[in-house]
C-alpha cells in the first residue's frame, strides 16, 4: 500500500506538503531561537547548550538534538525525491513548453524549482560552516556559536550567500505554504483568501527574521 501511495502522483505531492509543514515548523522555532543573539553572547551561547541537554536526564546529552536531525534530514529528502520526481513526470507529460506563458502565475510559483536548488546547496554549506566548521572562515570554536556566527557574517561572502538564500526561502514558503493547503485539502473558496494571506505573512516574517542576524552583525548592533 505504502509503494502504491508513493507511486501515485498525489501521494507524492502529500509527501511533499507533509514534509515542507516539517520543515517549515522547524524554520519558526530556528529563527525565534537565531534572533536571541541580540540578547548577547551569554543568552545566545546559553541557548545553543540548552538544546543539547533537552530531555535530560531521560534522553542522553545531544540524543533529542540528534533525532531533530534525523527527522530533519529524512523531511528534507523527502521534499526533494518526491519534487524531483514530480517535475520529471511533468516534464514527460508535457515534452514541449506551452506556447503561451500562464500570465497569472506569481513569480514564486516560476522560481520554485530553482529556489529549491538554491536552498539545497545552502543548507550544505550552512552546516559546514556553522556546524561542523568545515568552510568556516576566522577560526571555528565548539561551543561558542555566536562568535562563530559573527564570524561568518564579518565576512561579504558570508552575507552574500546568507541573504541570497533567506530571500528564495521566502518565496518557497509563499507558494509552498498555500500549495501544501491545497494538496491536503484545507483550500476552499472561502479559506483561500486568509491562506494566500498566512502564506505571505509567514514568509515575510521568516525571511525578514533570519536575515535580521546577518544585518546585526553588518550594522554592529551584534558584535
Amino acid at each position: 500500500m505504502a509503494r502504491t501511495v508513493w507511486d501515485s502522483t498525489v501521494g507524492k505531492k502529500t509527501v511533499m506538503a507533509v514534509s515542507g509543514l516539517v520543515m517549515l515548523l522547524y524554520l519558526v522555532a530556528h529563527m525565534i531561537g537565531n534572533l536571541k543573539i541580540y540578547f548577547g553572547v551569554e543568552e545566545f551561547n546559553h541557548y545553543a547548550h540548552w538544546l543539547r541537554t533537552v530531555g535530560e536526564p531521560f534522553m542522553h546529552y545531544e540524543w533529542t538534538l540528534w533525532l531533530i536531525r534525523v527527522v530533519l534530514v529524512v523531511a528534507v529528502v523527502a521534499h526533494a525525491v518526491s519534487a524531483y520526481q514530480l517535475s520529471r513526470r511533468d516534464i514527460k507529460a508535457r515534452p514541449s513548453k506551452y506556447v503561451h506563458k500562464k500570465a497569472r502565475s506569481s513569480y514564486a510559483t516560476r522560481t520554485m524549482r530553482w529556489g529549491g536548488i538554491i536552498l539545497g546547496l545552502f543548507i550544505v554549506w550552512h552546516i559546514l560552516d556553522l556546524t561542523t566548521g568545515t568552510v568556516h572562515s576566522g577560526g571555528f570554536e565548539t561551543g561558542k556559536p555566536y562568535q562563530n556566527v559573527v564570524d561568518t557574517f564579518s565576512t561579504w561572502y558570508g552575507n552574500v550567500i546568507y541573504i541570497v538564500a533567506m530571500l528564495a526561502l521566502g518565496l518557497h514558503i509563499q507558494h509552498g505554504f498555500w500549495s501544501a493547503a491545497q494538496t491536503l485539502g484545507a483550500g476552499s473558496r472561502t479559506r483561500d483568501r486568509a491562506l494566500k494571506t498566512t502564506a505571505n505573512v509567514l514568509a515575510l516574517l521568516l525571511t525578514i527574521g533570519f536575515i535580521a542576524v546577518p544585518v546585526g552583525v553588518m550594522t554592529g548592533v551584534v558584535s
